[in-house]
């Protein structure tokens, strides 16, 4: 069986040793601004992506949650795209299967009820 088979069976499960006390809180105080303030989701065929506002401090914020996020959580995949002239700024959060109701249970309580509900678009691209 080779690494990705194993990594298929394993459950999806954060490392809460990963992070000092300080870094948790940190990361969540991260989470609930970055996750409240998203403008836009998509539903990817592996994950969500969110779209959140161009400001230079969105990018930081965003670029600061990966880095503890990825600690914790180390079966994510991120993708931070800057679209060019100004274009709007997405955090994509992927993974194997299983993964996007493991998104959806984790970040869910930082997003606001209509950001789930009314701007959910099917697919990446869809109008």
């Amino acid at each position: 069986m080779n690494a990705q088979d194993k990594a298929s069976q394993v459950a999806f499960a954060c490392d809460l040793t990963a992070l000092t006390r300080e870094q948790r809180a940190q990361h969540q105080a991260t989470t609930s601004k970055l996750f409240a303030a998203v403008q836009a989701i998509r539903e990817l065929d592996s994950g969500y992506a969110f779209q959140l506002p161009q400001d230079a401090v969105w990018l930081s914020r965003a670029a600061e949650f990966i880095a503890l996020e990825r600690l914790c959580c180390p079966f994510f995949a991120f993708d931070l795209e800057v679209e060019p002239h100004g274009g709007p700024v997405w955090l994509r959060l992927t993974g194997r299967e299983g993964i996007k109701a493991f998104i959806l249970a984790e970040l869910g309580p930082h997003l606001a009820p209509e950001q789930v509900t009314n701007r959910l678009h099917k697919r990446e691209g869809a109008k």
